[in-house]
Order: structure tokens, then C-alpha cells, then sequence
């Protein structure tokens, strides 16, 4: 299948170069509409002379815009073009903010998170995202979706990665329009009596009804932590070691509730509902039917944004199958949805999880009834086996580089947890609807959850199988952009040669492979020439990285408090060998002298310049009377030390007016030499 022939995917190329190019060159919203208004101005010139010019003017104008279009809207997308944006305002003082709870997050060690957009902010009207930080409190419940508060706070911005290579949360936040945060303790803040009632509160009581009745049942716990994950789109109960598990196992899409769920959903639906053709108007009632359920399931499963949008796709799906041409059908609908997404909110481009859905999708649009080309089983058992394997190696090649840039890493028993749990996905997915219908009837029987709580359990038992096969698991995996994009013009290529095999064809296939080894040799090689050292910021902790071609020595006093800034970094570079040595208190590097003074070494070692003094463990030492004595080009505190202890050592260097770095702020601190 040409994909190409579509005119949805040429503007959809066109529409994505134009939301990039947004992204990165930060246009002003003024030269934004410019744009927009000559590209719609040059394309009416060309349809009005149509007849007399080529009709490939009319496609290059055409894509034109739909590029100015894609620019346009991110830049009405960002919130400096916002009019009633809260960050429009003074947001550097204390103001009383008026938050509603939009979405509830998984807590951490320390506090409750919510996403809540801000109502007012004293007595101006605004509108916005942030990150709702409460400090956990027994005496005082978690909020719940659709509460509103009122405090008097001042917002904070979102902390940048403090190590290189880091996961960048706040980049991650930024691409779903949340730009600051607010921190509270349970006495910060006045929960509203009343409050307006939304679709989304509504959905999120109807599923906090459903778990409490389903923990009156007899379920295990890691079972009911993945019932509610499957179904109700929950995952804060699962327990760690199941996580990793279906992580390891490359099942983890099962657990994220997606387009996978409401795909088998959709075709169960279309199974079961077939009856319904026989009546006059039959097929519309099916259709009206099973969208009706897709949104009822959706509603289920708390209208999260990943649910949102594999529903509204998939209704398109389900009139694609009512027009009775799925093939065609399919892939425009499917197309021209991820357009309008797309122009709806262009941010969608840069989140992980819309790009693996989307990405796999199209995978198995275009590769699927290719390999199904390859082999036709006769007997039933081994066609539904074969299509079921042709669907799993389509999507995986969809994934593959993406899961590799982000996730450094690869299951190599994906196919086999594939054959294993997918089949009874359907089950599971049908047989725990129904579990939901009798338990909000209260009328569950017995036998049903002992049935259901066995296949639960038995899935896990499968892909902890699976996940215990650590040969078989490729971890820290070094993959960077440039071979994610030749990654990609390597598996479109093949799938082109597949086609159909042509010298130009093979050719590129080949030229792909050859850029994709030579990039792969040069950033090797470029590894080996490289030297540098990291003073990293560990919380109650100390972690310098040393490496040295493609050798990493780091030196700390707890490894397994720098294992996940060193795994990060390692990964990042490109290393091959990794060295623990005990923590020293000086180092002469590129023949420059940097000590460290901790809270057991205070001394200065003798007869030796410092070129750099880096202070962890909380020394007790007077830094006045020790800047008496050396004159350091640089002082660094790092993530060991208390905070009372770094202000004042901050206060003594901007009094001598020597520089001053401290990792809890900075972030980790890259020496180099002169």
C-alpha cells in the first residue's frame, strides 16, 4: 500500500514540518500570522489561475500552508501568546490562586501531586496548567478530581535536570503546558464546600466507586493492582516488582491502558454486535451502539489524554468498518485524525506516548497486510497465529527506534510475550467488564472472581517468566537522534524493497545501512578521544564521573546512590567500561589540583595550589579564614551538604566575589580545563 497516494499523509508531513520548525525557531505570533496570510494569499492566487499553471504549483502552495498552519498553531499554543494566561500577569509575589483538581498523580515519598488549573488568581480571571505539590499529611485526605481550593502561595518554577543527561521533567511538563508548580502542606489551603461538576470528576468518582468494590471482592493485591491498571486505567497501585516485570518483558503497553485496549475492544464489539445487521438500519445502530460503548469504556477509564485520543481515533475506525471499506477508509480517517489532533493541540507531537501509539499504528497500517502476503495458513489456528505474530513484528518495527531513544532498551522476548498474552487480552479485557457490571450490582458470585483473579495471576506468573530470562533483556542501549531518524529511513527503505525490489530502491537501503555504520564508527571513535570529569549532584550523597575514552571511573561513596546518574551518563557517551573507586580528597587533573574537603578531611594538603575546592558532607570549617590562606579559581558544594551550611558559604564567595557553583541549583558542575 502507497501511503503517499494519501492526500491526508502530505499534509500531515507538511503540518509536522511546520509544528518543528515552530518549536525550535520560536516565532513571534505577529510573523506567525504573517506567514499563514501570504502562504493563503499565494495559494488563492494559484487556484484562481488553476487551469492555466501546473498542478503541482497547487500541491507545493497547498503544503506551504498546511507548514505556515503548523507554525501558527504552536505559536497560539505557547502560553507567552495567551491573553488570559496566568503567567500574563505578576506571578513573582504571593497571590491568592483559585485551583481546580484536574487530574490526580501518583504521589511520591513526600507529597500528593495533582495537575489543577488555576480559576483566578486574586481577583483576575485566568486560565492555565501547574504542577500542585501537598505535602502528605495523615490527618488530611487526598483531593479529589473537580475539588477546588483557595491559597495564598507564590508559584515556583519547574527544577531543570540537575545531572547531565537526566530525564528532563521539565521539558516533559512544558510539552503538556505546564510551566510552574505551587508546594503546600496541608495547612496552606481551603477546600471549597461547593464546586462546579465536570465530565472528568464524574468519570473519577464512577472509577473510585468501582475500585472500592472491587477491594471488597477476594482479589490478590498485585492482581487487583493490574485489574485496575487493564480497566480503569489506574496504575498507582501496582506493585514495583510487577512493573519491572512487564517492562522487562516488553509488555508493558498491556499494564497503559491505549489504543491497543480500545483496538481489541472495538473488534470485540464488532464480534459481538454482528446480530444487530439483520434489523432494518441495522448497521447504524451498530455503529451508534458500539461508539456509545467505546465512550462509556473511555468515561471508565477516567478520560486520561492517552484514552482520549485512541477512543476518538478508533470511533473513526469503527465508521471506516460501517462504510465496509476498512482498507482505504482507514487509513484517511486514521490520517486525518492525527491531522486534526494535531492542529487541536500541536504540543501532542513531543509526547512519548502519542508518538509510540501513532507510530504503531501506522506500522501496522502499511506493514501488516504486507506479511500477511508472505504466508496464507490454510487451517484457522495457524492464519489467527500468523496474524497475530505479522501484527506484533509490524508494531515493533513501528516502536523499535523510538523505544530505543527513549528507553535505551529492548526486550528480545516481545514476540513471545505477544503470542502468549495477547490472545487472552480479549478475554480479560470482555470477561473484566463484565466483573465491573456485577460488582456495581453488587452481585459478583464467588466462583467469577476466583476465575478472573486466576487468569490475572497467571498472566503475571507468564510475564515474570519471561521477564527472568535477563539474557534476553538489551539494556543501556546508546541511541541519539541521529540514528533514531536513520533507524527509521532503514526500516522504510526495506519495507519499500519489500514491495517491490528496484535498484534505486536497494540502493537507498543500502546507503541508509552504511550512514546509519559510519555514524555509529564516528561517534565511537570521537568517544575515545574524549576526557572529562562531572561533579554530580546526588541528594545526601557525593558522585564525581572521571571518563577517559570509553572508560567511566566513578568515585562516591555509595554506588547505588549514583547508579542512576551514572547509568544516564554512561548511556548518553557512549562507554563501554564502568569503574567504582572509593571517593579521595585530591585529584590532580590535567595538572590542575582539586580538593575535597568533607566532614572527616578539613585539611588543605601542602606545598599545593588549589585550583578547585569542592566542599561535600557538611565540613565544619570557617571558609573566611580559609580563603586567607588559598585562592581557588572555583568553589562547588554538592548535593551532601545542608542547605544552611551552602547558604552561608554562598554569602562569604559573593562577599570576595569569587565564584561560587552549587549543584542543588546549577545543577552538576562540568570541569574543564584550560
Amino acid at each position: 500500500m502507497r501511503l503517499l497516494q494519501f492526500t491526508t499523509v502530505k499534509l500531515t508531513i507538511c503540518l509536522i514540518c511546520g509544528i518543528l520548525i515552530g518549536y525550535y525557531l520560536r516565532p513571534s505570533l505577529i510573523t506567525s500570522f504573517a506567514l499563514t496570510l501570504v502562504s493563503l494569499f499565494l495559494l488563492g492566487v494559484v487556484f484562481v489561475r488553476y487551469n492555466k499553471l501546473p498542478t503541482f504549483l497547487f500541491g507545493l502552495f497547498t503544503g506551504l500552508l498546511a507548514i505556515t498552519i503548523g507554525i501558527l498553531s504552536l505559536t497560539l499554543s505557547e502560553s507567552r501568546n495567551l491573553g488570559r494566561h496566568y503567567s500574563q500577569q505578576n506571578i513573582g509575589k504571593n497571590k491568592v490562586y483559585t485551583l481546580k483538581i484536574r487530574e490526580v498523580l501518583k504521589p511520591n515519598g513526600y507529597s500528593d501531586r495533582y495537575v489543577a488549573h488555576i480559576n483566578s488568581m486574586d481577583s483576575l480571571t485566568v486560565n492555565g496548567k501547574i504542577l500542585l505539590n501537598i505535602a502528605i499529611d495523615s490527618s488530611i485526605g487526598p483531593l479529589m478530581v473537580d475539588d477546588e481550593i483557595v491559597t495564598y502561595a507564590s508559584l515556583l518554577p519547574i527544577s531543570h535536570p540537575l545531572n547531565p543527561h537526566q530525564f528532563n521533567y521539565k521539558k516533559y511538563l512544558s510539552n503538556i503546558g505546564i510551566e510552574h508548580q505551587v508546594k503546600l502542606t496541608g495547612h496552606d489551603y481551603y477546600i471549597m464546600p461547593q464546586h462546579s461538576t465536570t465530565i472528568f470528576g464524574l468519570a473519577n468518582k464512577l472509577r473510585d466507586h468501582i475500585i472500592k468494590n472491587l477491594k471488597k471482592e477476594d482479589f490478590g493485591s498485585e492482581e487487583l493492582g493490574v485489574i485496575q491498571a487493564l480497566l480503569l486505567g489506574q496504575r498507582n497501585e501496582i506493585t514495583a516488582e510487577i512493573d519491572t516485570d512487564y517492562k522487562n518483558a516488553g509488555a508493558y503497553h498491556i499494564l497503559a491502558l491505549s489504543g491497543l485496549h480500545i483496538g481489541i475492544l472495538l473488534g470485540l464489539l464488532h464480534f459481538l454486535l454482528r446480530p444487530l445487521e439483520l434489523l432494518p438500519k441495522g448497521r447504524t445502530v451498530k455503529l451508534v451502539v458500539i461508539v456509545l460503548f467505546l465512550w462509556a469504556f473511555a468515561i471508565l477509564a477516567g478520560l486520561s489524554a492517552s484514552i482520549l485520543r485512541a477512543t476518538t481515533m478508533f470511533t473513526f475506525v469503527a465508521y471506516a468498518l460501517y462504510l465496509n471499506r476498512p482498507t482505504s477508509h482507514f487509513n484517511i480517517l486514521a490520517l486525518s485524525l492525527f491531522f486534526i489532533l494535531l492542529l487541536l493541540d500541536p504540543l501532542l507531537l513531543f509526547q512519548v506516548g502519542f508518538q509510540l501509539s501513532y507510530a504503531a499504528v501506522f506500522a501496522i497500517v502499511w506493514i501488516y497486510p504486507l506479511l500477511q502476503k508472505i504466508w496464507n495458513p490454510q487451517y484457522w489456528i495457524l492464519k489467527k497465529g500468523w496474524e497475530l505474530v505479522s501484527v506484533s513484528i509490524a508494531a515493533q518495527l513501528g516502536v523499535f527506534p523510538i523505544s530505543l531513544f527513549y528507553f535505551h532498551q529492548f526486550p528480545g522476548l516481545f514476540l513471545i510475550s505477544s503470542l502468549l498474552i495477547l490472545p487472552f487480552l480479549t478475554f480479560i479485557l470482555g470477561f473484566g467488564i463484565l466483573v465491573i457490571v456485577l460488582s456495581l450490582a453488587n452481585s459478583l458470585p464467588h466462583v467469577v472472581v476466583a476465575l478472573y483473579d486466576n487468569v490475572i495471576r497467571w498472566m503475571n506468573w507468564v510475564i515474570g517468566l519471561v521477564a527472568q530470562q535477563e539474557n534476553f533483556l538489551f539494556s543501556n542501549i546508546s541511541f541519539d537522534g541521529v540514528q533514531l531518524i536513520l533507524s527509521y529511513g532503514i526500516i522504510i527503505a526495506m519495507v519499500t524493497v519489500f514491495i517491490k525490489a528496484s535498484y534505486k530502491r536497494v540502493l537507498l537501503f543500502l546507503i541508509f545501512i552504511l550512514c546509519f555504520q559510519c555514524y555509529v564508527l564516528v561517534i565511537g571513535h570521537l568517544a575515545q578521544k574524549k576526557e572529562s570529569l562531572v561533579i554530580g549532584h546526588v541528594a545526601r550523597n557525593s558522585g564525581i564521573i572521571h571518563q577517559t575514552g570509553q572508560k567511566l571511573t566513578v568515585y562516591c561513596s555509595n554506588p547505588t546512590a549514583t547508579l542512576r546518574m551514572t547509568n544516564d551518563y554512561a548511556i548518553a557517551q557512549n562507554t563501554r567500561e564502568l569503574e567504582h573507586r572509593p571517593i579521595k580528597n585530591s585529584y590532580l587533573i590535567k595538572g590542575e589540583r582539586m580538593v575535597l574537603l568533607d566532614s572527616i578531611h578539613t585539611a588543605l594538603p601542602i606545598n599545593h595550589d588549589v585550583y578547585t575546592l569542592v566542599l561535600t558532607q557538611s565540613p565544619k570549617i570557617n571558609l573566611e579564614r580559609l580563603l586567607d590562606s588559598i585562592r581557588p579559581n572555583i568553589i562547588i558544594a554538592d548535593g551532601s551538604n545542608y542547605k544552611s551550611y551552602v547558604d552561608r558559604w554562598k554569602a562569604t564567595c559573593h562577599k570576595r566575589m569569587l565564584p561560587f557553583h552549587y549543584t542543588g541549583e546549577k545543577g552538576a558542575f562540568l570541569y574543564t580545563w584550560p
